[in-house]
């Protein structure tokens, strides 16, 4: 379930947001100015952030420069939310890192059309898309994988680890970060964990014949193709 990072300074437009946006099924997490929005973002990872341009303490234009000069989160979509309405500040929200921009007054749809567009691109498996890399097929609302046509019997953390894999094939993955991705930040597992259901992911990939899809990176983590 994709978390929504709410970032506004008026209580009222942030729970109501929260209540439109949790009405789609996703979950949120609110900050209240920039710099709690900043800490937030480092301690929560959400998936996308609705970040408001006139904030407190810092701007929403520099709480995104600031997020997306960090490694850990500048591949987060931010959707700038602003009353600016003018091109040139459309073009200097977007040039400091936003991935999309919505002026007030908004629709309440359109925002969280916006919201599905992003997390489409970033997280598909989040909004129920079919995700296909090589000869393997992954339906997350389905909770189903597929090899060659064939159904393969996936654990709850493997369906995970390989969702995590196909949605960006090829991009290595530490344990580190697949910690972070497949148990969350809030449980304590041993690293050594990831290479166990690294080994149940593979043995289940190739319970009906073909190659090993997933790769060892030595030094670095793992990868699928």
């Amino acid at each position: 379930m994709p978390l929504v990072l709410v970032v506004d300074d008026e209580p009222a437009q942030r729970a109501m947001l929260s209540y439109n946006i949790e009405a789609q099924g996703y979950r949120t997490v609110m900050a209240g100015d920039g710099e709690e929005a900043l800490v937030v973002a480092d301690e929560q990872r959400p998936d996308i952030i609705l970040l408001d341009w006139m904030l407190p303490r810092l701007s929403g234009i520099e709480v995104c420069r600031q997020l997306k000069a960090r490694a850990v989160t500048r591949d987060i979509p931010v959707i700038m939310v602003s009353a600016r309405s003018e091109e040139e500040d459309r073009v200097r929200g977007l040039d400091t890192g936003a991935d999309d921009y919505i002026t007030k007054p908004y629709a309440v749809s359109e925002l969280i059309a916006r919201l599905r567009a992003n997390l489409r691109r970033v997280r598909p498996s989040a909004v129920g898309q079919v995700l296909e890399v090589g000869d393997l097929k992954l339906d997350a609302e389905a909770h189903k994988v597929f090899r060659s046509g064939q159904e393969l019997r996936l654990g709850p953390t493997e369906f995970r680890m390989l969702t995590t894999f196909m949605e960006k094939p090829g991009r290595v993955w530490s344990r580190e970060q697949l910690l972070d991705r497949v148990w969350g930040r809030d449980i304590y597992v041993d690293s050594r964990t990831v290479d166990v259901h690294i080994g149940r992911l593979r043995k289940a990939l190739m319970a009906r014949g073909g190659e090993n899809p997933i790769r060892t990176v030595r030094g670095a983590g793992y990868a699928l193709g």
